[in-house]
This record gives C-alpha cells, structure tokens and sequence, in this order.
C-alpha cells in the first residue's frame, strides 16, 4: 500500500466496502460498453440517492471467532454513518465520514476521535476491512484508468474481468484493483487489490444474491487477506433500503453520539 502526507485514500466504495453489495439488476448491452463505461455505471448502481442496511459482520481468526451487528447509512458520496449494536462491550460505537472528514465514537470513553489520513489503512474494529473501506466513500471511476482483461465465469455468472490501474499522482491507496463484474446485472462479484509493488492484498468476493429494497443484493460478501491464512471477514446484508429522504444534518457528531439501537 502506498499512503501519502496528506489525504491518500481508497477510491472504492462504503461506506465504504459493504455497499459494493448493494447494486441493483439492470440489462447490460454486452460488447457496446468501453471498460470505463462498465465500471462507471457499476459504481453508479451501487450507490442511489440514499441507503439504508442491517448487516452482521463475522472475523475469523484461527483460534477464535467473533461477531459484530451493525446499522449504517449513507446520503450521495460524502455522508455516511456507522453504528455498532451488538456486542454489549462494542455497542455504540459509531464511525461518520462529512465529506472528506472522518470520525470514530468510542463511547466507554466518550470519546470522538479523528481519523487522520495515516490511519484509514487501519483496521476497523479488529477486522479485515479497513476505516477507508467502512466509513469512506469515495469513486474508482476517476482516479483509475480502466482495461477489459477479458471474461470470466464466478459463481456460475460470466464476468467481465476489468483492470482499474491508479492514475499518476491519484490520491489512492491501492495501485491496482481487478473486477470481477456480472455482465447481467453490473453486480461486482470479486474485487482483488493489489499495491505499488503489485503485489495481492486482499480479495473480496460477494454471493446469494437476494431482492431487496426493491434491488438486486449481494447479501453476503467475505474479505480475505492474502498473506494471513485463516484469516477472514464476512458481512452479511439482513435489510436495506434505499433512495429514501435524510436529511443532511442526520449525519453529524451529535448524531452519532446520539445513536442507539
């Protein structure tokens, strides 16, 4: 991974990671779409005006297994917020991105602390998602250039298989992310990243793909690192809503503090 001075972060999706689930079913008109075009309006499906969803998230480790219930909501690109309701030790705890500003609440210390850039390569919460991957919400279609490396069946569905290669000077984490992307309905089915030394990080795979809120869903996604065996993260979508009305200010650090379950 590659972290700047200032602000490098992950140009893919969450709140961040978990709403690369969240895409609905659309026709693709296959072999009329340029690569960017394909990863343009796979990000676009993904996000709609607003999102609601209640997940469970499960790190393996391999001598110990645990698992946290979790709320969150977005608005647009800039707003999200997450909140922890489960376990009883972790509940409450809440993550918020403001545009390009991100906080954690801890409430056994009631406490609000900023994520700094040099942190948002960090783990949250113990798992193998990143504070980038889980709070940040931020566009692979503009730092990237992006390249068909041809087709791919996964999970019994044929993919295009598109290379998103970090532009010069992008202020990105990830040197190199390769897409898995259903021809059918835009649904990202495998993501790998890949850093500057284009080396494999981590991949990220999504399956059983279920209706809901009116869309198409991913409703279980795991995250696995490469170099760490028995290691794994899995999140799994129970409901979401989307395209509803919140208003802006939902999304602040009085909001978050306020939360319960």
């Amino acid at each position: 991974m590659r972290f700047g001075d200032s602000s490098k972060r992950v140009l893919l999706p969450l709140l961040g990671l978990w709403l690369v689930l969240l895409f609905p079913s659309v026709p693709v008109i296959a072999n009329t779409m340029s690569a960017s075009e394909v990863v343009r309006l796979s990000d676009q499906q993904m996000r709609g005006e607003s999102g609601y969803s209640e997940m469970t998230m499960t790190i393996t480790r391999p001598t110990w297994t645990r698992s946290m219930s979790m709320k969150s909501w977005s608005k647009g690109l800039d707003l999200s917020l997450v909140l922890v309701t489960a376990p009883a030790k972790d509940k409450g705890s809440a993550s918020l991105k403001r545009h390009n500003e991100m906080w954690n609440w801890i409430p056994s210390i009631e406490k609000v602390i900023k994520i700094a850039p040099s942190m948002l390569g960090q783990s949250w919460m113990g798992s193998d998602f990143t504070n980038d991957d889980l709070i940040n919400q931020s566009s692979i279609v503009v730092d990237y250039q992006h390249a068909f490396t041809g087709s791919e069946e996964f999970d019994g569905v044929e993919c295009y298989v598109i290379d998103a290669s970090a532009k010069p000077d992008a202020p990105v984490v990830w040197d190199k992310v390769r897409l898995w992307i259903s021809k059918d309905n835009l649904l990202q089915r495998k993501v790998e990243f890949y850093d500057e030394f284009a080396e494999l990080v981590n991949t990220m795979k999504t399956f059983d793909i279920k209706p809901m809120g009116g869309r198409n869903v991913a409703s279980r996604m795991s995250m696995i690192p490469a170099d760490k065996e028995g290691h794994q993260t899995e999140i799994k979508i129970h409901a979401a809503q989307f395209d509803f009305d919140i208003d802006d200010a939902f999304f602040s650090q009085s909001q978050m503090r306020a939360l319960r379950d």
